[in-house]
């Protein structure tokens, strides 16, 4: 995976490249590129470290961003999904997806939770450096607290209050991208935050199992190539039978968005997910199963049906 995060850090000089021949802002377009692998490299802290960032823009300026990061510990993937048009903030709920396995409470700085823990530690950048790290050193932790001795790096956090103090970043966001500014870090600073300030640095994971199409690694089920093509089809011919223009097909897509977020609000699911989940892969190869490793075949019971 080295050659992609090689390829991944190329996007900046590329965007700029792209922006000299079309007469986009490429300091901008840099600016989101590296602000959404910040964002899920280090103020969301899930477990998963990003490995491939993709980075799609449009004639007019319009980009997505498709990321994925990997966890060691459990060697499974997880995809970061963004679009400029829904995009209201870096900094909170930003993301248009995340598909993965739900983490539970993690450092997830983008929470809108989290509102007061950001403003909190923009707060210690604007203290005196010397005199933070001299009250963070005064910190007496029990044994039962979660925030321990080990977990602030004080050696790399004074060096960022140094460096805030000189570049004074105004907001959340330019706080992210100050030098040096990695997880370790940041994960430093929302703690003492927490034991400063009394704010929190624990929130829900935001991602959302993948469910609907499978994935080409065979988790949680193989893709579906059937239904692939099918869900594909319909939603073609949905949109052309309309006969709409391109603005109003736009706001049809939007309305179907909103629709599933309300119904998914409501929604609480009253099934076994293992069984769900056998079940699916099971019946893989009804529907046109395939992975990266082939087509799917039939149980050997239903081969011998087939015969």
């Amino acid at each position: 995976m080295w050659w992609q995060r090689k390829y991944s850090r190329e996007t900046p000089s590329e965007l700029l490249k792209i922006a000299e021949k079309t007469g986009l802002n490429g300091n901008e377009l840099v600016r989101s590129s590296k602000l959404s692998a910040k964002v899920d490299n280090t103020a969301v802290q899930d477990g998963f470290q990003l490995y491939l960032h993709s980075f799609i823009l449009s004639n007019d300026g319009d980009w997505a961003v498709v990321q994925q990061g990997m966890s060691n510990n459990s060697s499974t993937a997880r995809r970061y999904h963004w679009h400029s048009e829904n995009l209201k903030s870096f900094v909170e709920e930003p993301h248009t997806g995340i598909c993965g396995i739900n983490q539970g409470q993690i450092l997830n700085l983008t929470s809108n939770d989290a509102k007061v823990t950001r403003a909190s530690m923009l707060g210690i950048t604007e203290e005196s450096p010397t005199r933070m790290l001299a009250e963070i050193q005064k910190l007496v932790m029990p044994h039962h607290h979660e925030v321990k001795a080990k977990d602030v790096d004080l050696k790399r956090l004074g060096s960022i209050l140094w460096l805030a103090q000189e570049k004074k970043p105004s907001d959340f966001e330019a706080l992210l991208l100050l030098d040096g500014m990695g997880p370790r870090t940041l994960q430093s600073m929302a703690l003492v935050s927490e034991v400063i300030y009394g704010t929190p640095s624990r929130f829900s994971d935001p991602a959302r199992y993948s469910f609907a199409h499978g994935g080409k690694d065979g988790h949680p089920f193989p893709v579906p190539i059937n239904v692939y093509d099918e869900t594909i089809s319909v939603l073609q011919k949905a949109v052309e039978k309309a006969k709409i223009g391109n603005n109003d097909k736009q706001q049809a897509i939007k309305s179907l968005h909103q629709i599933a977020k309300n119904a998914e609000k409501d929604f609480l699911p009253n099934m076994n997910f293992d069984n769900l989940i056998e079940k699916e892969r099971a019946e893989s190869w009804k529907y046109g199963g395939r992975t990266v490793f082939g087509k799917e075949k039939p149980p050997k019971d239903e081969q011998l049906k087939l015969f």
